[in-house]
């Protein structure tokens, strides 16, 4: 099963090099000798890493490829929409819920004829929610338009990469193409990869330049109109049009795959077929298990038995005839599929490959479907071995005793089940009474009263400990302390992220009161569809027999990263009403996968997506002032806090729970450290966020009733700091004190003056 190197150097006509890459880095690799004119793109486990290194080799001028990180997959893929009806060439990658998200927009590249490449790094779809592979997301894919191409290994994620693109730019094709490589199990797991060892090689294999006499927006002399309505029968013609092209994609493929061939040495068939020359009993598999079932195969083999595998290169358009031929003499094959199609009686390559040999005439071989490998199980060769064995029965007792089945499930043992290990928390000693909170009549305003921090410390904390969280994140600090000023019940939603996946490993949990979490977009949405709820059933007297003392708190904690995805939906529900709180804890970037930039990163900033290099020196945009969006929906409270001042948090946080108790939803954005990202020492986070805002950089404020109170001022207290004083506190932001960095410097320095400039004239001027 080795790979045999020498063979394919010596049969090779282009140059070439030895690398030892993971299948996301060949992905990028292959991207930046193509040198796509723009990726759009969102981060997402495990597809992340390939916009991480683009953005990295870009830095170090390795490529020139225009990368957009945008506010979420939807918009990701609306970016590579309009940048493909642009003329250019068009790059993304994805898995799992991103692809979902940006899902509806990818029938429409595919009906429009807008080639570009996408990768789908393969992950579990939620919910419940998990991280790891399958190819529940690719099976999603299917029936969007786009042909798409299967990877088993780093090397033909690279070979595929480059294919795709000049399969997509085909005459014939005119499709956008999907790149499908496995999570985790290829992308991130290293090998021994051959590639072009020069651009122009690359080029010359793609085309230079993409191909001309196709639509293009920028052509002013030829205005076209891209997506127009359209009615019956042209609907139905462009649909035909479609799958005629969708056809020819599987015989161009052919031809690119024997040029290709040609080129390097290695020849991608549209089935792999290993062994199946004379064998009775096969195994179908794709991508990163089809290589481990070689193995079986061969042990087989030694024991005198007819053994064999299959496996696609691609799976649209689905290789039917190729199927068939490949199995007339089978005697039984068992499918296996990393992903159900939940009541149809087997995955869809399963029931495709049912209906590739009924429709040429083979109704003899038998076929056994199993669902295997969900949410990252790994496959072993013993369990290689299992599928032989389910063949080989069905061919003894000359039928198929189970037809379909889950593999590597099991019941779960009853005295397992998940206990409860804490009671719930006793509701009088969440209502401390020594927070007081009056509304002056006259102005409107509240008054609120709180005692210092250590005569709240007898109140129970809303977390247990045990948690993931890394040393030194500020993020349950920072709950923690504005939880404090809640008296009474809460009912918590978390976006996804750092606070959420640190939280809630099954079958445990951390949170005492009850834990909400959905959508990493929809949060604020599904909050509010809980307090609607709460509100009609408490006024149609549904909960009386409940035994609740008071009204719930509605709270949804988000990072950053939400409040970019989600931004639509919180804006949605600012401007209905709800009454709820959205709590944000910004510690400027993506943290749970990887510290990627957010629009909330500050200018010049390090993170994984806006690296340091010769060509660029961090993040290249100011950052997003959410709480000035947040207070122009008219929302009655919106307040910026920080734990590094408490008694502001706690007054804040309990003006927050009266107005989202009796008049809407309020928004707040607390500042929190993340050492591991920040590059800062686990100690200093409180330090740290001081300076921020000791800098003015992250004021202290509330737009109440839509007046702006500036809570501490800096400046009156003469203990304002240079920007740089807190900017060197951190290694993601020290380069910007150095000399060739200082206009930079300048500009964020300038801008955080401006902000505050605003600020204190909104402070003094109650009308602005």
């Amino acid at each position: 099963m080795a790979i045999d190197y020498e063979k394919e150097i010596g049969s090779a006509k282009v140059e070439q090099k030895f690398l030892y890459e993971s299948g996301n880095e060949m992905a990028a690799y292959a991207a930046h000798q193509i040198n796509y004119h723009v990726m759009g793109y969102f981060p997402i486990s495990p597809s992340t890493e390939v916009a991480q290194f683009l953005d990295t080799m870009k830095a170090s001028g390795q490529h020139d490829i225009m990368l957009v990180p945008s506010d979420g997959e939807h918009s990701s893929a609306g970016i590579c929409y309009g940048a493909s009806t642009a003329g250019g060439r068009v790059f993304n990658a994805t898995s799992a819920q991103g692809y979902m998200f940006m899902l509806e927009q990818l029938p429409v590249q595919a009906g429009t004829r807008m080639p570009m490449v996408m990768n789908l790094i393969c992950r579990s779809i939620s919910g419940p929610l998990n991280i790891h592979g399958d190819h529940s997301d690719l099976y999603f894919a299917l029936n969007t338009g786009w042909p798409i191409l299967m990877c088993r290994d780093p090397q033909s994620v690279y070979d595929m990469n480059l294919m795709a693109l000049k399969l997509a730019e085909h005459a014939k094709v005119r499709l956008p193409v999907m790149v499908a490589s496995d999570g985790y199990f290829t992308s991130h797991q290293k090998r021994r990869v051959q590639a072009f060892a020069h651009r122009q090689d690359v080029h010359k294999f793609v085309g230079e330049q993409p191909p001309v006499g196709f639509t293009d927006t920028l052509d002013r002399n030829n205005p076209v109109t891209v997506g127009p309505y359209m009615n019956e029968p042209d609907y139905i013609n462009n649909r035909y049009q479609q799958s005629v092209a969708m056809y020819n994609a599987g015989e161009v493929f052919e031809e690119i795959a024997q040029e290709f061939a040609e080129l390097t040495g290695r020849h991608y068939e549209v089935i792999e077929q290993y062994r199946m020359e004379d064998a009775d009993v096969a195994v179908f598999l794709m991508n990163s298990a089809s290589e481990i079932i070689k193995d079986v195969v061969d042990q087989l083999r030694l024991q005198g038995i007819k053994a064999g595998a299959i496996s696609p290169n691609m799976i649209r358009p689905f290789p039917q005839k190729q199927i068939a031929e490949a199995l007339k003499n089978v005697k039984a094959i068992t499918v296996g599929d990393r992903a159900d199609s939940v009541g149809g009686h087997g995955g869809n390559m399963v029931n495709e490959i049912k209906a590739a040999l009924f429709t040429y005439g083979n109704t003899t071989t038998k076929v056994i479907s199993r669902i295997y490998g969900l949410g990252g199980k790994d496959f072993y060769a013993e369990d290689g071995h299992h599928f032989f064995q389910l063949a080989m029965d069905a061919v003894v007792a000359d039928r198929v005793e189970i037809p379909f089945d889950y593999y590597g499930h099991n019941p779960g043992e009853a005295d397992k089940a998940p206990k409860r290990l804490l009671k719930p928390m006793d509701f009088d000693s969440l209502k401390s009474g020594l927070i007081t909170v009056t509304k002056n009549e006259e102005t409107g305003k509240l008054a609120v009263k709180v005692p210092p921090v250590r005569s709240l410390m007898k109140k129970p904390r809303r977390l247990s400990p045990g948690h993931g969280a890394c040393p030194g994140c500020g993020i349950f600090s920072g709950l923690e302390l504005f939880f404090r000023g809640i008296e009474g019940d809460i009912v918590a939603l978390y976006h996804t992220g750092c606070a959420m996946v640190t939280t809630t490993g099954y079958p445990y949990s951390s949170h005492k009161s009850t834990f909400i979490h959905n959508l990493f977009q929809n949060g604020a949405a599904t909050l509010s569809g809980v307090v609607e709820m709460f509100w009609e059933r408490k006024r149609r007297g549904e909960l009386d027999g409940l035994g609740l003392k008071d009204d719930f708190t509605f709270v949804m904690v988000t990072g950053d990263g939400g409040m970019d995805i989600g931004m639509g939906p919180a804006i949605g529900a600012a401007l209905r009403g709800h009454k709820m709180i959205i709590l944000e804890y910004d510690n400027e970037g993506y943290m749970n996968t990887g510290a990627q930039q957010s629009y909330s990163t500050p200018l010049g900033h390090r993170t994984s997506t806006s690296s340091i290099g010769k060509t660029q020196q961090g993040k290249v945009t100011q950052h997003k002032d959410t709480a000035q969006i947040m207070a122009a929906t008219n929302i009655p409270y919106v307040f910026t806090g920080c734990e590094a001042y408490p008694q502001d948090l706690l007054k804040k946080a309990a003006k927050a729970q009266w107005y989202a108790q009796n008049e809407g939803l309020v928004y707040g954005k607390i500042l929190i450290a993340c050492p591991l990202n920040w590059m800062s020492e686990d100690k200093e986070g409180t330090n740290i966020v001081s300076l921020a805002v000791e800098s003015c950089f992250f004021p202290l404020y509330e737009v109440e009733q839509g007046v702006t109170n500036i809570t501490y001022n800096p400046e009156e207290k003469n203990k304002r700091v240079e920007v740089s004083a807190w900017l060197k506190t951190m290694g993601k932001t020290r380069h910007l004190l150095k000399p060739e960095n200082e206009p930079a410097l300048r500009s964020f320095e300038s801008e955080v003056q401006r902000r505050w400039s605003k600020l204190k004239a909104k402070h003094e001027h109650p009308d602005l």
